[in-house]
């Protein structure tokens, strides 16, 4: 008798400028099975742009959700673990600080990705099922819009044909221009004139026009799409492969950018570390569509989390 297909218990983490994300997952013959998957906001990138510098606040805030990882992967067995970083840890001067402190609670150092290595690991979670199953038309634009900087990759099942990243995030943005609450109108011109500019040059790099299809990724992406469908709270299950018209996404970013942080809490669909900085990151994603022309975006809630779990076992 020939043996199964071997599973591999995997845990993966993504460490971005805004939040830090565990998933445990089974991968077994090139399918993932969710086992847990947490988020904690822990603002790591607070004040990077400004100061070039990790604050000791955000570095304790970032540790003590990795112990709680720490525990959960334990408790799970998880046989193999990769724990990815990005945009705060690539500019920050005391990066050193950081991987100590990572290495002292899961054993693994963290590895602080390029801007395309981070594209490639989420074109690789956000499309492999899409890819798949043919329900989205190829080739993809996948849009990931972080704390700290944005990722363009387009490609198809093939894999990825081009890539940029680009320093525009809902974290970054918010900090430096939309700082009043409610922020201005000349605060939000501003912002949207940072976000145009760099948008436009991906979109001479990455050939926007080439995609079928654009796929957007991460918190902003996903909270703007259950605001739009009118969800009564946080429903992944509604939300993953839902699809969100253009003129949708501008009335979503309007209005939150014409709220108050506190009435951004309010709504039911709000995570309570995203209500700050959901107006800048709604402003990239109505940017982006804008620039490239698409008439609705796909929303996913596999991203670079999935990227990074299957590449522990493809590497």
């Amino acid at each position: 008798m020939r043996p199964g297909p071997v599973t591999t218990r995997v845990a993966a983490i993504d460490c971005g400028t805004n939040s830090i994300r565990l998933l445990i997952a089974d991968i077994e013959g090139g399918a993932l099975r969710d086992v847990e998957r947490r988020m904690e906001i822990v603002r790591l990138g607070a004040g990077v742009d400004r100061t070039g510098r990790l604050d000791d606040a955000a570095l304790q805030r970032t540790f003590a959700a990795l112990d709680d990882y720490a525990e959960a992967i334990r408790r799970h067995g998880a046989q193999q673990i990769r724990m990815v970083a990005t945009s705060a840890t690539r500019d920050a001067a005391n990066r050193a600080d950081f991987v100590r402190g990572v290495m002292e609670r899961i054993g693994v150092e963290p590895d602080v990705v390029t801007g395309a290595e981070e594209a490639a690991l989420s074109f690789a979670g956000a499309t492999r099922e899409l890819a798949a199953t043919g329900e989205v038309a190829a080739p993809f634009l996948v849009c990931d819009i972080g704390g700290g900087s944005t990722e363009f990759v387009l490609g198809d099942g093939s894999g990825v044909r081009a890539a940029r990243s680009i320093d525009i995030g809902c974290v970054r943005m918010t900090e430096r221009h939309l700082t009043d609450d409610p922020p201005t109108d000349e605060q939000i011109a501003a912002a949207g004139q940072d976000i145009t500019a760099a948008v436009s040059e991906a979109a001479a790099e990455v050939d926007f026009a080439a995609a079928a299809s654009l796929v957007g990724l991460a918190g902003s992406v996903t909270t703007v799409t259950a605001i739009a469908l009118g969800l009564p709270s946080y429903d992944a299950a509604r939300i993953h492969h839902a699809r969100v018209s253009a003129s949708d996404v501008t009335k979503v970013a309007m209005n939150l950018l014409a709220m108050s942080s506190a009435q951004r809490a309010a709504l039911p669909v709000m995570h309570p570390g995203r209500a700050d900085v959901i107006g800048a990151g709604a402003l990239v994603l109505d940017t982006v569509m804008q620039v490239g022309g698409f008439s609705e975006v796909v929303a996913s809630e596999h991203d670079i989390l999935d990227g990074i779990a299957f590449s522990i076992v493809e590497a």
